[in-house]
């Protein structure tokens, strides 16, 4: 939820700062100077904003991905888990139901099989 503030935050302010510097030119000397290109100065901005984004979402996807997989192993091992357990717990309310009819000796005989 922090994170979602902050970046309706940024998204503001740099929508913000782009409509206020419309107008405003910038002239880039390319080659120490041999070539020139003039563009309004919100498009480099926006540009390097953008590169940004494209960089971080770049070194941060390895990181997500892995906990993706790790938290799918871990529900699956869970599952497994749970199974296992009502497998136990059935086996346990079968060898209590026959000791309860039977008597201590045949649920001795359930037990050895």
């Amino acid at each position: 939820m922090i994170r979602l503030i902050l970046v309706g935050i940024i998204l503001i302010l740099s929508l913000t700062f782009f409509l206020q510097n419309q107008e405003q030119e910038v002239t880039f000397r390319y080659l120490f100077g041999l070539k020139e290109a003039s563009t309004k100065v919100y498009k480099p901005i926006f540009s390097a904003f953008v590169v940004g984004l494209v960089i971080a979402t770049i070194l941060l996807f390895p990181a997500w991905a892995k906990a993706r997989i790790q938290l799918r192993r871990m529900t699956k091992s869970l599952q497994e888990s749970e199974a296992d357990l009502e497998r136990v717990r059935m086996a346990q309310r079968k060898l209590e139901h026959s000791v309860r009819e039977t008597g201590f000796r045949e649920s001795q005989e359930v037990l050895d099989d």
